[in-house]
This record gives C-alpha cells, structure tokens and sequence, in this order.
C-alpha cells in the first residue's frame, strides 16, 4: 500500500502544480481557443481528478474501485494526443505531457495491482 499511497499522492500534487497555470494561458494559445468552455472544462475535470487522487492515496484498499477511473481520466489523453500527433494536427512539445501521462498510468496499473481488495 506504501507504493500506492506514494504514486497517487505524486499525481496528485504533480496536477495540482501543473494544472492551474492553464488557466492563465489561454490568451496565449496559438492559434485562439476557438470553444473556450471546452479549454476551461477540460482544466476543471482534471483539476477535480488531482483531489481523487489525494483521496484514493488516502486509503488505497478502500477507494481501490476508483483507481480505473483515475487510470482511464490518464489514458483518454494520452490516446487523444498521440491521435492528434499522428495527424500532425499538435506539435511539440504537447507529446511530452502526453509521455507524462503514460508514465502516470502504468503507475496508476502497478498501484491497483499492487493493491489488496480487501484489508487483511
């Protein structure tokens, strides 16, 4: 459970650092957000997963059935990125975080297997 407390309190705090400065860098994209309530609603959604992983790092056997949620809100991006990439619709360096949430979800993978269902 060490291992599970550890990965899910990283992710946690990780979004929580890296995630609200996308609130002040929306006049800067290039080109213009062109729907800015899918911009902020995406920001706000992840934002919201950062606090489920802090309460699933909490307890891990407890909140065990939400880790593949907290695995697929990683995967959905890394698939649309690399979806986007290969389109050459993104550029770099917006594959990097796409890297980044890969490497969170096989995390997230070895934490619920590493995980009990039950306490013992």
């Amino acid at each position: 459970m060490r291992f599970s407390r550890w990965v899910f309190t990283a992710a946690g705090i990780y979004g929580l650092v890296s995630l609200p400065p996308l609130y002040f860098l929306e006049r800067m994209a290039t080109p213009p957000v062109a729907h800015p309530e899918y911009y902020y609603g995406f920001i706000g959604t992840a934002l919201a997963f950062q606090v489920i992983f802090i309460v699933v790092a909490r307890d891990p056997v407890r909140f065990r059935p939400a880790m593949p949620a907290c695995m697929l809100e990683k995967l959905t991006f890394v698939v649309a990125l690399t979806w986007l990439y290969l389109q050459g619709r993104i550029a770099m360096p917006l594959p990097v975080f796409g890297l980044i949430d890969l490497m969170w979800f096989l995390l997230f993978v070895a934490s619920w297997m590493k995980t009990p269902e039950r306490a013992t």
